[in-house]
């Protein structure tokens, strides 16, 4: 056996491979699991092997998101206020009036996606007098999903959003009576007008992105993931917008691995883009941390079914076969693997109908294919995807709009959005994730929750039984099942002899906590590719040196990423006062909102620790 580089031991560690579904200790070499075991592997160690006792926790293999949007997300990560896990609206409000008054002249704050307001003690959405009032002079755009977006005052004379401004095809702004932006943008159900006002906001210069970056993926291992599908991205150009990525892969400065997709880049131009992308990469250019995935998850613009379950579902135009058929066509020929944006039954099954055509005439066979969503697909639509060997990418969309679907489909709609089981009965390759940044959090274990649970994050209960997955299963479906959309299967995803060495450490035991408490697992030590690229609590040593925060004016300097008000410490050290008690304040809920405090620290407990207080409503302006 190999020298080992690290052993891990006295850990309750899941391998999810083989008959050693639990071992105790695990080697590794050269950034592959050398050996697994018990505590006899320390035998093999000389004294350049680290090791590291688990202390009894929990170990399992790598998270694997089978689709986010990190590449795009990391450019402006570290100017984003994340929303995502806090737990009242009060709490958000107050983070905008602070982060307001410390952003400089010309820069905006902005909270672009991943929450729902379903996850507040409040239940309800901020309105557009409370973010005039916390922030009447900085520009505020407050990203809600995919549905909606809403502005200051500030934000609306920064975007040029006048009287005379129309409203953009499938999208509206919303004015008053006089005519005026109110503030209010929707997508009806096209996201374009929300897409166009991201985009005029400002950008941070080359070095910042890549600082930005690196902080997202520190955040992801925090979480516990270390490999991760790119989608590709509206608005995100090929090569232009992957060079930062490239760059800090270049440096050997990553930390989670990356199989990127290319997303279309043009309307009515997709072909020629596709055709001109394929000059510039191939599937499997790269190496194990960052590489060619093919093309999606938009392949043509006219396929695009918007998953703004507030609205009714989009009828697709009439030229969706033959603008795609032009590009499944090429794909097939050129054996470029490819995935494809598709949420209701309807859009589909006319997909599937140009899919079996192109089939017929160039075979799919050695292409990798697959649909992401399928929210409302249907039994026989399965049974086709299965029969042209193609895989289906879930998340846990639902998990953020599954209020909005019960109320316009009703609950037995709902019980099968996605038909999880189904999927896996037919024996259909199904990997899991999250859709982040924008229409859910990036937050894994979120996911995990909903897949076992059936509720979204608000507590509404989706699924019967029958559509939920035992907590392995899940498991299983975030890791190796996501290994077999970027082409990986075998190579990652179980702690077994030859694969990758990618693990987490987590802060509770994922297969024995209450249902309740997944929802705040996190990592407590994250190995990628051998290394150490996280640690916290007792395990804060072995992990690396913090990394500075560009600007200095970032949010996430004060209040880091997912769960960001719950991290007191965090804003302490950069010097934000926390608020205090009132003495009336027992009067509008703040016991409800202690207690939903406490539940929030016990459930992440190695990462605030240290920390006993209290948080209320009386803060809310």
């Amino acid at each position: 056996m190999n020298i080992p580089d690290l052993i891990l031991y006295n850990g309750k560690i899941s391998t999810l491979a083989g008959p050693r579904s639990e071992v105790s200790a695990v080697a590794i070499a050269g950034g592959r699991i050398t050996a697994v075991g018990g505590e006899e592997l320390l035998n093999s160690a000389t004294d350049k092997t680290q090791r590291i006792d688990l202390k009894g926790r929990r170990a399992v293999p790598g998270l694997n998101d089978s689709h986010m949007h990190v590449i795009r997300g990391g450019l402006t990560y570290n100017l984003e206020l994340r929303w995502d896990g806090v737990p009242s609206l009060a709490d958000g409000l107050r983070m905008l009036k602070e982060q307001a008054e410390r952003t400089p002249l010309g820069q905006w704050v902005r909270v672009i996606g991943g929450w729902s307001e379903f996850q507040f003690t409040e239940k309800r959405m901020p309105t557009l007098e409370e973010i005039n009032a916390v922030s009447p002079d900085t520009p505020v755009f407050i990203l809600h999903l995919y549905c909606r977006g809403l502005l200051n005052k500030a934000a609306l004379r920064a975007c040029g959003y006048t009287r005379d401004t129309p409203d953009p095809p499938a999208g509206e702004i919303q004015r008053d009576r006089s005519g005026n932006p109110t503030g209010l943008l929707i997508a009806r159900p096209n996201a374009g007008i929300l897409y166009a006002t991201v985009g005029k906001q400002p950008k941070l210069p080359p070095e910042h992105q890549m600082n930005s970056s690196r902080h997202f993926m520190r955040e992801l291992n925090r979480l516990g993931l270390t490999s991760l599908v790119d989608a590709g991205g509206g608005s995100q150009t090929f090569p232009d917008d992957y060079g930062i990525m490239e760059e800090l892969h270049r440096r050997g400065e990553m930390t989670v691995r990356m199989a990127y997709n290319i997303f279309t880049q043009r309307p009515k131009e997709e072909k020629a883009d596709f055709l001109r992308c394929m000059k510039l990469a191939a599937p499997g250019k790269g190496d194990d941390f960052y590489r060619c995935n093919g093309a999606g998850e938009m392949l043509v613009y006219s396929a695009a079914d918007f998953e703004d379950f507030l609205e009714p579902r989009p009828d697709l135009p009439v030229n969706l076969e033959k603008d795609l058929k032009d590009v499944v066509s090429l794909m097939a020929e050129s054996k470029w693997p490819f995935r494809i944006h598709a949420t209701y039954e309807e859009s589909i099954s006319r997909m599937l109908d140009v899919f079996e055509e192109v089939n017929r005439e160039i075979p799919f066979r050695g292409t990798n294919w697959f649909f992401d969503h399928c929210e409302t697909i249907s039994d026989r639509s399965m049974e086709r995807v299965r029969t042209l060997g193609g895989g289906i990418a879930i998340q846990d969309r639902m998990a953020f709009q599954g209020e909005y679907f019960l109320e316009r489909y009703g609950k037995q709609a709902a019980e099968r959005t996605p038909p999880i089981r189904k999927m896996l009965d037919l024996g259909i390759p199904v990997g899991a994730g999250t859709d982040a940044t924008r229409v859910a959090s990036y937050n894994p274990w979120l996911s995990l929750y909903w897949m076992v649970t059936g509720k979204t994050v608000g507590g509404a209960p989706l699924y019967t039984e029958s559509n939920r997955l035992s907590r392995e299963e899940a498991l299983k479906l975030y890791t190796q099942g996501s290994s077999w959309f970027s082409g990986e299967s075998g190579k990652k995803g179980a702690i077994a002899v030859g694969q990758l060495a990618d693990m987490a450490v987590l802060t509770d035991d994922y297969f024995t906590v209450p249902e309740e408490r997944i929802k705040g697992i996190e990592s407590v030590l994250t190995v990628v590719d051998g290394r150490i690229v996280y640690g916290a609590g007792e395990f804060g040593n072995f992990g690396p040196p913090p990394l500075p925060v560009l600007p200095e004016w970032s949010p996430i300097k004060v209040y880091g990423g997912y769960g960001a008000p719950l991290d007191v410490r965090k804003a302490a050290r950069a010097g934000v006062p926390m608020p205090a008690h009132s003495a009336g304040c027992s009067s509008h809920g703040c016991s409800h909102a202690a207690h939903q405090f406490l539940d929030k620290i016990k459930a992440a407990a190695p990462r605030y620790g240290d920390f006993w207080g209290l948080g209320c409503d009386c803060f809310a302006f």
